[in-house]
């Protein structure tokens, strides 16, 4: 079985796949309403599109379960991309709006992210938390998923394991995030700053003309 049947046999797996390439559409039309259009109200409107997205692959997905279709991997997949575009769709939209007018309409620079000190660690811990609000939004739509699941015995027994099982996923990555990301940075900003200043004493000097 091809790629392509395989999303024709599981119709949620193809909607999640077409509100992704959905979200860069509007996006890229929404881009070019406000910067070579000039239309801001047209590219607000494009923009007000994307938490529609979010809208119609939830009801899609619940709908599938309530139309008697066993729980499988798609649902929890369905679940956990419905939490990473709560948390971080509109941080995408904005990043992309910031390079697109910095790099061919002559914006202002985007802000970089710290690179160590406090406002590193600031930054760590604010971006954690959008994974902590993507992860409380795919366990409340992996909980949805878990009440209007049909079935029983066995059968009930092994959609609770494939949906559980992605809420074990996405738990992990929040565990993984929170350890490597802000809680490293916390316990160690003097060893990146001091190795930063190390690698830029270590580059040759200029030679001045």
């Amino acid at each position: 079985m091809d790629a392509l049947d395989h999303l024709r046999d599981n119709p949620v797996a193809l909607l999640v796949l077409a509100c992704e390439v959905a979200f860069w559409v509007f996006l890229a039309a929404a881009v070019v309403a406000r910067y070579v259009l000039r239309r801001r109200r047209l590219s607000t409107v494009l923009l007000l599109c994307e938490p529609l997205l979010e809208v119609v692959l939830l009801v899609a997905t619940v709908g599938d379960l309530l139309r008697g279709s066993e729980a499988s991997w798609t649902h929890g997949l369905a679940a956990l991309y419905l939490g990473f575009t709560v948390a971080f769709g509109r941080r995408t939209v904005h990043a992309v709006d910031a390079w697109v007018a910095h790099r061919f309409f002559g914006g202002p620079e985007p802000v970089r992210p710290p690179k160590h000190g406090p406002e590193r660690v600031r930054y760590e811990w604010a971006l954690w938390l959008r994974v902590l609000l993507a992860w409380v939004v795919a366990w409340a739509v992996l909980g949805v998923l878990l009440l209007v699941a049909s079935g029983s015995g066995e059968a009930a027994a092994q959609q609770r394991e494939v949906l559980l099982g992605w809420g074990g996923r996405a738990t992990l990555v929040l565990v993984a995030w929170l350890v490597f990301g802000p809680v490293w940075e916390t316990l160690t900003p003097a060893r990146r700053e001091e190795e930063d200043r190390a690698g830029a004493g270590d580059q040759p000097a200029k030679i001045r003309r």
